[in-house]
């Protein structure tokens, strides 16, 4: 005789099938695992803990099960606050250090500084807001393309000054491009 599933048992089998058609999709999957944590499904399995279920079960780490649960959580606060999201876990990572308020706050404040949708760059200004930055220079994006133009101007110039093994350069030279190199970077911080 075939066993009846329970409305649970059936919600796990449900639920572990987004996680396999899904694997990619941290939100879903995040939404799937925290639902069978918390309710605790992965016994139903006869695993005794969620981290052996989810090592066991899908060859993952207990952290990073956990940081697809966070980032889930954090996609979720900030879906009623606008239409631009992070668009992966380690996007949505460094939110998870914040209340609920703030990082609707802190991600509304990352939007306007128009800076790409990067890790890194989300990082930085999360970082930055929490006071973490050990050096006390502001978030900053990439190096702007001005300032890259700048920089292979220099070192050409550098280049055809050590072909002729510095006599053509002058202090007045240097000077002038340690000036141009500076304004580069103070116009870059003052416009990003």
């Amino acid at each position: 005789m075939a066993k009846k599933f329970d409305l649970s048992e059936k919600r796990l089998v449900h639920l572990e099938s987004v996680i396999k058609k899904y694997r990619q999709d941290f939100y879903s999957v995040g939404k799937a695992l925290k639902e069978i944590r918390d309710g605790r499904h992965y016994q139903k399995l006869s695993f005794k803990s969620f981290e052996s279920y989810v090592r066991v079960r899908w060859d993952m780490g207990r952290s990073h099960a956990y940081r697809l649960i966070d980032a889930f959580l954090v996609i979720d606060n900030l879906s009623p606050i606008g239409e631009v999201l992070p668009k992966n876990e380690a996007q949505a990572r460094p939110l998870t250090k914040l209340d609920l308020f703030s990082q609707r706050r802190v991600w509304g404040d990352f939007l306007k500084t128009g800076k790409s949708l990067s890790a890194l760059n989300i990082k930085k200004f999360v970082s930055h807001h929490l006071g973490e930055q050990k050096s006390g220079a502001p978030f900053s994006e990439i190096i702007s393309e001005d300032y890259k133009k700048a920089v292979n101007v220099m070192l050409f110039q550098i280049s055809i000054s050590q072909s002729d093994e510095w006599k053509s350069t002058t202090q007045k030279t240097a000077l002038y491009w340690n000036k141009v190199m500076k304004e580069k970077i103070l116009w870059g911080n003052s416009n990003g």
